[in-house]
C-alpha cells in the first residue's frame, strides 16, 4: 500500500502536530514570555516597595528591634534579587543588602536632586510597552552627570519607578526611589538582563528538547501506528470472508476502542446475516401462514353471513306463512288470528332486535362511533337496570339481589354503552339462571382506579372449551335453550366489544354453583 497506507498517513499526521506545537511553544515563548517575565518584576519591586515601608514604619515606631528589621527586608529581597538601600533624612544608612552602598546612595542622590532638571529627548533608546500604565517617558541624564537614559514608567507622589540604561554597565535595570511613610529615603534596583538571558536559554533549551521528540516521536509513531492498523487487516480479511458467505470467521480481538467495536459490530452483523438467511428459509412456511390465515378469515366471514341468514329465515318463514294464513282466512276465530297477528309481531320483533344489534356492533367493532367519557354513578346505574328487571325476573320465579343500592361510586366511561353492557349481563343471567334461581349483581372497589361489576347467577356452569368462545358472534353454548328464550349469540358480543372499545377487561368465571360474568371500570378521580 505505501504511501497510502494509514500507517504512514498517521506518523506524518502526528510528526507534523508534534512540530506544529513545538514551533508554537516557542513563539509564544518568544512572543511573550520576556513582557511577561518584565511585568512581575515591576509588580514584585511595587510589593517590596509596600512591604519594606511597613516594615521600616513598624522599625521607627519601635515595634521591632533592628535586627528583626533586618532579617524581614533580608528575606524579602532574598527571593526577589532585588537591591535595597534605606537612608534617613540625614543620609544614614538604615539598611542595606547592596555591596556597592555607597554607589547606591550616590544613585539616590542624583535621581532625587536631578529630577527637577529632566528634559524631554527624542533620542531615547526603545523602551517596552508597558500594557495598562501611561506610555514611559523617556528622560536622558547624561546632562546631569549620571551618564544613562531612563524611562519613567510609574511616577507618584511618593516613589518613582524608571527602567534605566546604564551605559557604564551596558545593561537595563529597573529602580524604584521615593520616600517612605517614616520620611526615609529608599532606592530599589534590579537587572532586568538576566530576564532576557533566560528566555534565550529557554528558548534554546526548547529548540533542542523539540528536536529530539520530534524525532522520538516519528519513531513511536511508526511503529505504535501498527498497533490501529492490524485489527484494520484483520476487519478487512473478515469483510471479504463474509462477502464470500462464510459466516464462521469472526473477530476476536479484545480492543475496548472503535475498532473493538467496529470488530464486534462485524461479528454481529455476520451473526444477523445468518440469521436472516435461516429465516428467508422460513418465509414459505410463514407465507403459508398467511395464506391460512386469510383463508381462516373469509371462512369466517362465509360463517356470519351464514348465521345471519340461518337466524334469518326461521322468524322470516314464519312471518310469512301466518302471513298467508291470515290472507287465505284460514281461521275466521278471532283469538286465531290474535295468535297469528302476536307471532308475526313476536318474530319481526325479534329480527328488530338483532338487527339493531348487529348494526351496534358493527359500530363499535370498526369505530365508527365517537367514544363518550363522562362521569356517572354506576351504583345507581346498576340499581335502575335491576330495577328494570325485576318483573321479568320474577315471571320466572328468579329473585335479583343488589344490596348497594343508596351507595355512591363514580366511574368514567359512556352511560348509555355501560348500561347496555349490564342489561346483557343481567338478561343473559336471566336465560340461564337455574337450580336456586337466583342472581347477585356487585358493585366492588379493586383499587382506587378500578370498580368491578359483578353479576352472578345460579345454574349449569359453562365448559371450559367454550369460555373463550361466548363473545364470538352468534355463538351459543346451549342452542336449544337459546332458541327457547330466542336469544341470538350477539349480546355477549357487544359486551366484548364495548369494553374493547374502552380498553378495560371483561370476563366469565365458573363458580361452584353458577357462572359469575364481570368487567371493570375507570373509578380515577381525574382522567
Amino acid at each position: 500500500m505505501g504511501r497510502h497506507s494509514i500507517r504512514v498517513k498517521i506518523t506524518v499526521m502526528l510528526t507534523v502536530l508534534i512540530a506544529s506545537l513545538i514551533v508554537l511553544v516557542i513563539f509564544l515563548n518568544n512572543a511573550f514570555s520576556e513582557r511577561f517575565y518584565l511585568e512581575d518584576k515591576r509588580n514584585s519591586m511595587l510589593t517590596d516597595y509596600n512591604c519594606i515601608n511597613k516594615i521600616i514604619s513598624e522599625y521607627r515606631n519601635d515595634t521591632i528591634t533592628d535586627s528583626q528589621m533586618s532579617d524581614q527586608i533580608e528575606q524579602l529581597t532574598n527571593s526577589t534579587a532585588v537591591s535595597v538601600i534605606v537612608v534617613s533624612s540625614d543620609w544614614t544608612t538604615i539598611y542595606t543588602n547592596s555591596n556597592g552602598g555607597d554607589e547606591m546612595i550616590n544613585r539616590l542622590r542624583k535621581s532625587i536632586f536631578n529630577n527637577d532638571i529632566f528634559q524631554d529627548n527624542d533620542d531615547e533608546k526603545p523602551s517596552i510597552p508597558e500594557g495598562k500604565e501611561k506610555a514611559p517617558r523617556s528622560i536622558n541624564m547624561s546632562g546631569s552627570g549620571i551618564g544613562e537614559t531612563r524611562d519613567i514608567l510609574i511616577e507618584t507622589g511618593q516613589y518613582t519607578l524608571q527602567k534605566i540604561y546604564d551605559d557604564r554597565l551596558n545593561d537595563y535595570y529597573y529602580e524604584l526611589w521615593g520616600t517612605l511613610d517614616s520620611g526615609d529615603s529608599i532606592l530599589l534596583r534590579m537587572a532586568i538582563q538576566g530576564i532576557k538571558d533566560n528566555v534565550s536559554i529557554s528558548n534554546k533549551f526548547i529548540t533542542y528538547i523539540g528536536c529530539l521528540i520530534v524525532i522520538v516521536g516519528i519513531i513511536a509513531a511508526y511503529f505504535l501506528s501498527s498497533y490501529f492498523t492490524r485489527p484494520i487487516m484483520q476487519l478487512s480479511n473478515l469483510a471479504k470472508k463474509m462477502a464470500s458467505m462464510d459466516f464462521d470467521a469472526k473477530y476476536e480481538g479484545h480492543d475496548k476502542s472503535e475498532i473493538g467495536i467496529l470488530g464486534e459490530s462485524m461479528n454481529d452483523m455476520s451473526r444477523e446475516l445468518e440469521k436472516n438467511i435461516a429465516q428467508l428459509k422460513a418465509a414459505n412456511i410463514e407465507l403459508q401462514r398467511d395464506i391460512d390465515h386469510k383463508i381462516q378469515i373469509d371462512e369466517m366471514r362465509t360463517e356470519f353471513l351464514s348465521n345471519v341468514s340461518h337466524e334469518l329465515k326461521t322468524p322470516i318463514a314464519l312471518i310469512q306463512g301466518y302471513a298467508e294464513g291470515l290472507k287465505e282466512g284460514i281461521s275466521d276465530d278471532p283469538e286465531s288470528m290474535d295468535f297469528y297477528c302476536d307471532v308475526i309481531m313476536d318474530e319481526a320483533n325479534k329480527m328488530n332486535i338483532m338487527v339493531k344489534k348487529l348494526l351496534t356492533l358493527n359500530q363499535i367493532e370498526f369505530g365508527n362511533e365517537e367514544l363518550v367519557m363522562e362521569r356517572f354513578d354506576i351504583v345507581e346505574l346498576v340499581s335502575s337496570v335491576v330495577n328494570a328487571n325485576e318483573l321479568r325476573a320474577n315471571q320466572k320465579d328468579i329473585q335479583i339481589i343488589f344490596n348497594q343500592r343508596g351507595e355512591h361510586i363514580d366511574v368514567w366511561s359512556d352511560e348509555y354503552k355501560i348500561e347496555e353492557v349490564i342489561t346483557n349481563y343481567i338478561s343473559n343471567a336471566i336465560n340461564h339462571c337455574d337450580f336456586e334461581k337466583k342472581i347477585e349483581v356487585s358493585v366492588q372497589r379493586k383499587n382506587d382506579d378500578i370498580v368491578r361489576v359483578s353479576v352472578f347467577n345460579t345454574g349449569k356452569n359453562i365448559p371450559q372449551e367454550d369460555i373463550d368462545n361466548i363473545w364470538v358472534k352468534f355463538y351459543k353454548v346451549d342452542k336449544a335453550r337459546t332458541r327457547e328464550y330466542g336469544g341470538n349469540g350477539i349480546g355477549l358480543s357487544i359486551v366484548k366489544a364495548i369494553m374493547d372499545s374502552y380498553n378495560k377487561q371483561c370476563g366469565v368465571i365458573n363458580k361452584e354453583n353458577g357462572v359469575e360474568f364481570w368487567f371493570d371500570l375507570d373509578a380515577k378521580s381525574e382522567v
